[in-house]
Formats: C-alpha cells, structure tokens, sequence
C-alpha cells in the first residue's frame, strides 16, 4: 500500500507515521504479534535520488553555535519556564510528552539525576500520564551541573508563586504547569519553537529535532553509537546511525580544518 500511494500522494510519510502509531498501540495491547510497518521503508522517488547532495540542507537537529543562538533567544524573550523547558529538551533528548509529565520527585539534586517513567497524553478533553511499560522506556540519567541549576532556579521561583497563591496550599508537584497548575498543552513546545524559528530565522527543526540536537552533541563529546541508543531509547538503532553518520561527516571537516592549522604552524 506504501509503494502504491507514494506514487501519487506527497504526504506518504505523514500517513505511515500514524498508521505506525496504531500499530505499536495494538502491539502494546497484545492485540497483534508484530508490527507490520516495522520494516516498511517509502520507496524515494528519482529527483529525491539526484538531490542527495542537498540532505544536509534537511538535517533535523541543530547545530553547537545555533544551540546556544537558540537559548540565548529563550532566555531573553520567552518566560524563564519555557527557557528552562527548551534547555531540558536539548540537554537530556528526552521526548516532550516525558518532558511535560514530569514531577519534582523525578529530579534527584543530590545524585544530579533525573528519571523518566511515564508520558504526557491528551485525550478527549483529559490529560492522561501513561507509565512507561518497558525497561527500556523507563530510565535514569545524568544531568549536567548547568541544568541541574536552571531546574533549581525554577523551582525556587515556582514555590515562590505557590506560597504567593493562597488558593495553591497543596504546592505543585509537576515540573512544568500553565500558571492554574494544569499541564501545558502538548502542541505548546511546537508553537512556541516555531515562533522563534520564525522571527530570528533560524534553521528550521521540529520539536523531534531537540532529540536529534541533543543525540549530536553526545556523539561530539566522544560517546559511542550504543551510549547514544540507550540514552534516548531509541528502538531502531537505524535512527542513531543516521545522526551519527551527519555527525561524523562535521567531524572529518573539523579534523581537516585542525590538522592543516597544526601543519601551518
């Protein structure tokens, strides 16, 4: 069905990413053994073929210099929550449904640690926090001493507001809440990252692409293709290797650039 309609329909990727999603859901229910588009792939049509040279135009993550142009917008023009939301998202490559269900008990200051255990759902209406089933989804990470404190920092202001709300006397236990304490909207990060793009115009990513960011600054700093898989729980190691191989090409030109200063000396 893919081959077929990806003749004729544009949107192929969109229809098979949802049609994935239904899959998954029925397998985690046991409804069915196997994933019948786990190894589906989108046949690429010729002029995708002959435009290869131009995929680095297309990469979904950021870049070291356009990490920090992009937190330096934050700090300066969005709320300090956001700034911190953003941070987390690039700093820890974690999905931005793990992001907003996150509560202050997942945060471990004194081993610098922070736990992922359940997602951010929003169905009929209702804000839904679906624990993790897998090992594998459930994991602990570090956290480096900037984010840890930005996260101290917001915390500190969010008690600040409670005890300043006489109606809030029971605290917020979530980390990131709209101003009456309900979860943020899941598209919120979306807008919100769309917007800057916009106006300071920057290379273009999704919110996906935060992982990806983040994913490209760990294979920089050194760590291996199976350090990076686990980290961001990524099922498909494909996922990884296609990060890692836009990665190393960067890193072959910076190794090009140093070698010809150390010659030239």
């Amino acid at each position: 069905m893919i081959n077929e309609i990806a003749q004729s329909i544009t949107s192929v990727n969109n229809i098979k990413i949802q049609a994935n999603q239904v899959f998954k859901y029925a397998l985690k229910m046991d409804i069915i053994q196997k994933n019948p588009l786990e190894h589906v792939s989108i046949p690429r049509h010729q002029k995708e073929l002959i435009n290869d040279e131009s995929e680095a135009d297309e990469r979904n993550y950021w870049k070291k210099d356009e990490i920090k142009k992009f937190l330096t917008i934050t700090k300066q023009e969005l709320s300090f929550r956001d700034h911190v939301l953003f941070h987390l998202l690039i700093y820890t490559g974690a999905r931005k449904g793990e992001i907003l269900a996150l509560t202050w008990d997942d945060i471990d200051f004194e081993a610098g640690s922070i736990r992922f255990t359940k997602t951010l759902f929003h169905n009929k209406g209702k804000f839904i926090f679906q624990t993790s089933k897998t090992k594998e989804s459930k994991r602990l990470i570090s956290l480096d001493t900037k984010t840890l404190s930005l996260l101290k920092q917001w915390r500190i202001r969010q008690i600040e507001a409670e005890l300043a709300n006489v109606n809030n006397a029971d605290g917020n236990k979530m980390v990131f809440t709209r101003d009456d304490g309900t979860p943020l909207r899941l598209a919120y990060p979306n807008e919100k990252l769309d917007i800057v793009i916009k106006q300071h115009k920057t290379h273009r990513i999704t919110i996906h692409g935060l992982r990806h960011t983040h994913a490209s600054l760990l294979f920089e700093a050194g760590a291996s293709i199976k350090e990076v898989q686990e980290r961001l729980e990524h099922s498909d190691i494909q996922m990884t290797m296609n990060i890692y191989t836009h990665v190393t090409d960067t890193l072959k030109e910076q190794t090009v650039q140093k070698s010809q200063r150390y010659i030239e000396l």
